[in-house]
């Protein structure tokens, strides 16, 4: 699981262009590095994503680079603002365990409603939810609704 921050916390991602950019970016670099996306949602100031690491998860690091790079650049010429800071950082957890790992994918499907952008994550069209309702088996959806989110420590005071 991977959590990334805009610097200072500034709602960036605050148009349905801006939030579409940075998931065509996740998709394609994904895609690229060999990651394979499982739950996403990107927040105006944050976003995180669930994926199975392709066969060395080394290319972790360079794969977030790439997304930072360029959706900055093309965020700060959106807003007429080169060189603004866009992204502080990022926070990667490893999952090991099967309840670690369906509670973190409901987490992150159920994003964009804990924190009150929406009150039906399905809504939302930059998180996973709705893909995921329309592709999985409706018992692994109904399994993973289940799940508790509240003991899962997952920087999130955005």
């Amino acid at each position: 699981m991977v959590t990334c921050g805009i610097y200072h916390k500034a709602r960036i991602l605050d148009s349905s262009e801006k939030l579409t950019l940075v998931r065509t970016m996740l998709f394609e670099q994904a895609n690229k590095f060999g990651w394979r996306l499982q739950a996403w949602a990107i927040m105006a100031n944050h976003y995180h994503f669930v994926a199975l690491s392709p066969e060395s998860a080394e290319t972790l690091q360079p794969m977030v680079s790439a997304i930072h790079k360029w959706s900055a650049w093309k965020l700060n010429k959106i807003d007429n603002t080169e060189g603004r800071k866009v992204w502080h950082n990022y926070w990667e957890s490893r999952i090991t365990h099967q309840t670690s790992w369906f509670a973190r994918l409901r987490y992150v499907h159920q994003n964009p409603a804990h924190h009150r952008v929406v009150d039906n994550a399905v809504d939302y069209r930059w998180c996973s939810q709705a893909w995921l309702e329309r592709n999985a088996n409706r018992s692994f959806v109904n399994t993973l609704a289940q799940f508790k989110t509240d003991r899962i420590n997952v920087l999130d005071d955005f």
